[in-house]
């Protein structure tokens, strides 16, 4: 099946869409102030241990201090002295490192040591990010590990012949005392198409040994890949046809990008040069809009509701409209079947992680219970996230965790209600801002109005007049229009409308 990544890159956020047959089959979106840092390495110090908890916060130079387990501390190469006190390296008994676990934390971590980290889960809510010492630097078809001497192979590689010709190309060409991993996308791959990926993450490590000599704590040493180049290398394969990018900044770094990397790639990349905007021409953006609906519909008039929370996220069955045509357990299984596939997609695109609760319509026999947990536990398989699925319960539910590695859409794109107290959500007054500008691409793009009035709700013209104010004048200049913002109190918060206005 054919693949497409479509990148929809401005100033204030990046949307990235990969579409299955032009049908969108999984969708991430980071906004400049909310960027991830996850995969950055800091020079951190430690604040606090917490005996009781075997962990310590650790100072990395950001608003909250990041969480570090006593699982993470651990580091398999003796002679790098990440873990300082000025200049006085922590020593282990006989010179040796410690097994994993086998010491306390307040053994090796004490208040004001220095640490090399790398955060490996991003903020969420009013919890800081996580770190670990494990150092990982990806590569396209390699994980280097340099704080590690493992040599691991991805297990989504299956064949074991496979598995062992890349485990001897990694033993052959990996340095001393360093770890590597191959990943899925190395199957298949010869070893003159892996060395350049050594290289580049060997040299890489060295440059940021370096920096580490000169970075005060708390520091940033080094800063992962931007969204784009990160979706490049990690999800471009040879099942995708083309990636398509409509900033002219984005395309020329994804050319660079490739050229060290998959020179023989580049040609796939297209700019995007059409007036209308990049997912309204590919058909996503109303896709992206049903995202944010409690109620999902499926083919059959059956339907799943699909409720979020802050310690769980619960997903309910429903026959609604479908009726059958033989016999209730056969029009059941029947729901429970399409519900599988959509609420494996919805999951994946919505990126709902933490623990899950699915309630399918409950039925008599035990071989369709059956029948719909393989069928699901399959369909999870394909997940790149982790999943963990359990059997179903005597009353119909199916429990699961979901890797939860970054906000779910809903997190991103939504912010507690005004309306309700929070007891709901409506689109976020930066939702609605950025709605606006594609709006007004379009309306620049069909109309030759001089001057284009925004009508819209007191807070959102707050927000585009202070926070916005330089996007709203870059957007004037790009589009050769005069903008204007007013105000109308009787607007809902997620309501707008554009006004042509001509001379005459």
């Amino acid at each position: 099946m054919p693949k497409e990544i479509i990148l929809n890159c401005t100033e204030y956020e990046t949307r990235i869409a990969i579409l299955e047959d032009h049908a969108l089959s999984n969708f991430y979106v980071e906004r400049i102030d909310e960027r991830s840092i996850a995969g950055n390495i800091y020079m951190g110090k430690v604040v606090r241990v917490l005996p009781g908890m075997q962990a310590a916060f650790v100072d990395i130079g950001l608003e909250r201090s990041a969480f570090l387990y006593v699982a993470d501390t651990y580091n398999e190469v003796p002679d790098l002295n990440f873990f300082t006190n000025g200049d006085d390296p922590i020593e282990y008994e006989k010179g040796e490192h410690p097994e994993p676990y086998s010491q306390p934390i307040e053994d090796i971590l004490r208040e004001g040591q220095e640490i090399l980290v790398q955060v490996s889960k991003d903020p969420l809510g009013s919890k800081g990010s996580r770190v670990t010492t494990h150092i990982s630097l990806a590569g396209r078809n390699i994980v280097s590990m340099p704080t590690s001497y493992h040599t691991g192979i991805s297990k989504k590689i299956t064949d074991e012949q496979e598995r062992d010709r890349l485990r001897e190309i990694i033993e052959k060409l990996r340095p001393e005392r360093h770890g590597f991993i191959a990943r899925t996308a190395s199957e298949g791959k010869q070893e003159d198409e892996l060395k350049g990926d050594f290289d580049y993450l060997f040299k890489l490590w060295n440059t940021i040994k370096q920096k580490v000599e000169h970075t005060a704590a708390p520091g940033l040493v080094h800063r992962e890949l931007n969204m784009t180049l990160r979706a490049i290398r990690d999800l471009y394969k040879e099942d995708v046809e083309r990636i398509v990018i409509d900033s002219e900044e984005e395309y020329r770094k994804a050319i660079d990008f490739m050229d060290s990397y998959m020179p023989f790639m580049k040609y796939s990349i297209d700019l995007y040069r059409d007036n209308i905007p990049i997912f309204d021409s590919f058909g996503i953006e109303l896709d992206i809009s049903r995202m944010l609906n409690k109620k999902v519909w499926l083919k059959s008039g059956g339907y799943i509701i699909i409720e979020e929370t802050e310690a769980l996220c619960s997903i309910d069955v429903n026959t609604g409209k479908y009726v059958g045509k033989k016999n209730i357990e056969e029009t059941i299984l029947k729901t429970n079947m399409e519900a599988v596939r959509e609420i494996a997609y919805q999951l994946r695109i919505r990126n709902i992680g933490g623990i899950i609760i699915i309630d399918f319509i409950d039925m008599e026999t035990e071989a369709n219970r059956e029948k719909i947990f393989e069928a699901f536990k399959a369909e999870m398989e394909k997940d790149r996230n982790k999943t963990n699925v359990q059997k179903i319960s005597e009353f119909g539910l199916i429990e699961m965790t979901r890797q939860r590695r970054r906000k779910s859409l809903s997190g991103t794109m939504c912010e507690a209600c005004p309306y309700c107290s929070g007891r709901g959500s409506v689109k976020s007054r930066a939702s609605v801002c950025y709605e606006i500008f594609r709006e007004l691409e379009r309306e620049a793009a069909y109309d030759i109005a001089e001057t284009l009035c925004v009508l819209v709700h007191p807070d959102v013209a707050k927000l585009l007049l202070e926070n916005e104010n330089d996007t709203l004048k870059n957007l004037e200049k790009r589009l050769g229009r005069k903008i204007l913002v007013e105000t109308d109190n009787s607007f809902h918060q997620e309501n707008f409308e554009i006004i042509p206005m001509r001379s005459n």
